[in-house]
């Protein structure tokens, strides 16, 4: 598949500079991060932009409350919600700030432009006004009396401002999201602006504000500051060099954006404030707006006054930067909420990332490097188990694409992790460590196992967007680090004779024991410095297993008690009140002959299985079916669609499995 250089620009809502922002903040730019590596990996000419939106009444207060200027206060917080970018390993090509000399002073050209040409207008503005929100409600768009956005206290408040003339515009906007019904994603979002704020019509908008002085000023009027629909909202052209005197080669280059990835609580202001602007400007549209969902604490909104906040770089020393990530990816659904407690960021870590990846990983190297020297043999089988593990890699590449083009990034990754349970059912069928005991299968054995490699391989470079430095340790592992690319991803076989596997040690290790003990002692003592609320949550961990992936499992003293036994078929034949049932007649070495019943007479006829030699579970209880008394079961594997048999070819009759 050739590279494809065609320009993509992605961009996250930015961060506000009220405070620091939460997981469920942090979730959009990982989002955005991993949509921006994927189209990267396919070739594409990315620019990613993210950053913070740093005006308005409500810096103004929280800087005063903090005996700072708002500047001061503002570049701190910017510099705190950049650091957790810069943890989360998020591969932004510019950090955009609507402090920056440049943006403030393109959006006074913005507003003027607009101003000049009739879409701007001075007037006086009356009504329910939310500081929390830095809005402006109608009576008709309260509830209860309060803020609809926040449920917060509104108070009545009059000032002086300047409006933009939303409704000249609403027709055209109405025409254009029926002619491209992929502009706003989900469709709930789209059904939602059209039923709520389309047809009752829209009304003119406030763009500034003369009651404080935290903004940009407006050039002709030093009252009044650009309100934040005018200067955030415009971050997305001028960070790209737009400017009404003449714009960039990069913005020429990259606009209009492919996608503005926003919280679904923001979606009016991006798909009417902010369409309408552009139209008014005379530039093209985005070519979508992806609202995705929240992620919830359990299932409760989070925040600081209800003592339920996680923090990313929290998170991230806790459980590494990549289980984050994955987390993070791995469960947020494209339409509906999702949610994070800790406790479930346990369960995921032990089941996808230590029991399945990092597992599959460790033993595939440690049986190269115990039976090849470490070196890699290119030998790709041609057996029907072969094909079915080729053609679980390779389709799982394309349904990643197709994930990726419909924002279903958690099914992407899904899709990721079933390369590595195919890859884990496939070393169960082929049993490497019994093709290593016997040199005439050295050949097999070598096919065996460059399949492995090769698989895994392709599975690290799925894995690029959503844990780029898990992904690089894992190709580093199979012996090809500088084999990373779409094109290599997509056909089985890249993976060159010879290769040199690196280490074998877990890339995961697993929260278990005196380490999952450690997690909650310090999350117990985080709780109970910050967050006392949270000591439910701590406890839920406690409450669990150990080990919250080993439910289920039994020690060695229960494995102790099953008695397993290799018998000799000496008859077979169907049992005739039964069209699933075969009477078997076994030799367990016991001296007396022992009757199972076995319900895989779909699977086998009596002459297949007269003269094998099979295991059987010699002391369970007998059970009678369809008139067979049946002492004993003999040892079968789901298969597909079918079942096959365990035969022990060679194991004399009698001998105890252990």
């Amino acid at each position: 598949m050739p590279k494809e250089r065609k320009p993509y620009y992605i961009t996250t809502a930015i961060a506000y500079t009220s405070r620091k922002p939460h997981i469920g903040n942090s979730y959009e730019v990982v989002l955005s991060d991993a949509m921006a590596r994927f189209r990267r990996l396919q070739g594409r000419d990315v620019f990613f932009m993210t950053g913070t939106d740093e005006h308005g009444q409500k810096i103004e207060g929280y800087a005063a409350q903090a005996g700072v200027s708002p500047k001061e206060y503002v570049d701190g917080v910017a510099a705190e919600i950049r650091a957790i970018c810069d943890r989360l390993n998020v591969s932004y090509d510019k950090f955009i700030r609507t402090t920056d000399e440049d943006h403030m002073r393109v959006v006074q050209k913005i507003f003027k432009k607009l101003y000049d040409q009739g879409d701007i207008y001075k007037g006086e503005y009356s009504g329910h006004y939310c500081v929390a929100c830095e809005s402006f409600f109608t009576d008709s768009q309260l509830v209860d009396g309060k803020c609809p956005d926040c449920g917060g206290e509104v108070k009545i408040q009059r000032e002086e401002a300047y409006f933009f003339k939303l409704s000249k515009y609403q027709k055209r906007l109405e025409e254009h999201m029926n002619a491209h019904p992929e502009f706003i994603t989900p469709v709930s979002r789209k059904n939602e602006m059209i039923n709520n704020f389309l047809k009752p019509g829209l009304q003119d908008l406030c763009v500034s504000r003369s009651s404080f002085k935290w903004g940009i000023p407006v050039s002709f009027d030093d009252k009044h500051v650009i309100y934040v629909w005018i200067d955030a909202l415009s971050n997305y052209i001028t960070g790209v060099g737009y400017d009404p005197d003449g714009s960039s080669e990069l913005f020429e280059k990259y606009w209009p954006a492919d996608v503005h990835v926003i919280g679904k609580d923001i979606i009016r202001f991006h798909t009417i404030y902010w369409p309408i602007e552009l139209m008014a400007l005379g530039l093209p549209l985005p070519k979508q707006i992806y609202g995705h969902p929240w992620l919830l604490f359990g299932d409760s909104k989070m925040s600081k006054s209800k003592g339920n906040v996680i923090y990313a770089d929290d998170l991230a020393g806790y459980f590494g930067v990549d289980a984050v990530r994955w987390y993070l990816l791995a469960e947020m659904p494209r339409d509906n909420d999702g949610s994070i407690t800790y406790d479930s960021v346990v369960e995921r870590y032990n089941s996808d990332l230590a029991n399945t990846i990092g597992n599959l990983v460790s033993r595939t190297v440690a049986m190269i490097g115990k039976y090849q020297g470490g070196v890699i043999k290119k030998r790709i089988g041609a057996q029907d188990v072969d094909a079915a593990l080729i053609g679980n890699a390779l389709s799982a590449v394309t349904e990643v694409e197709k994930c990726f083009d419909e924002f279903r990034v958690a099914d992407a990754a899904a899709a990721v992790l079933g390369i590595a349970k195919s890859a884990n059912k496939y070393i169960d069928e082929t049993a490497p460590w019994i093709l290593g005991k016997d040199p005439a299968q050295a050949d097999r054995l070598a096919e065996v196992l460059y399949g492995l490699a090769e698989t895994i391989r392709i599975m690290a470079v799925e894995l690029s967007p959503f844990m780029p430095d898990t992904s690089k340790q894992i190709l580093e592992a199979v012996g090809c680090p500088d084999i990373c690319s779409y094109e290599s991803a997509s056909e089985f076989g890249a993976l060159p004779d010879g290769a040199v596997t690196g280490s074998a040690a877990p890339i995961f290790v697993r929260f278990t024991g005196e380490r999952l003990d450690s997690l909650i002692r310090a999350l117990g003592e985080k709780a109970e410095a910050e967050r006392a609320a949270e000591k439910s949550v701590i406890e839920s961990i406690k409450k669990k297993d150990a080990a919250p992936a080993e439910a289920g499992l039994i020690d060695i003293t229960d494995f102790a008690k099953v008695e397993l036994r290799a018998a000799k078929v000496l008859t077979c034949e169907k049992v005739e009140k039964s069209k699933k049932l075969l009477r078997l007649i076994l030799d367990d070495g016991s001296g007396e002959e022992r009757v199972v019943a076995s319900g895989i007479a779909a699977y086998y006829t009596p002459e297949e299985l007269v003269g094998k030699t099979v295991a059987v579970v010699a002391n369970l209880k007998p059970a009678t079916l369809c008139g067979v008394e049946s002492r004993g079961m003999i040892l079968a594997a789901d298969a597909g669609d079918g079942v096959k048999v365990v035969f022990l070819d060679g194991v004399p009759a009698g001998s105890k499995i252990r």
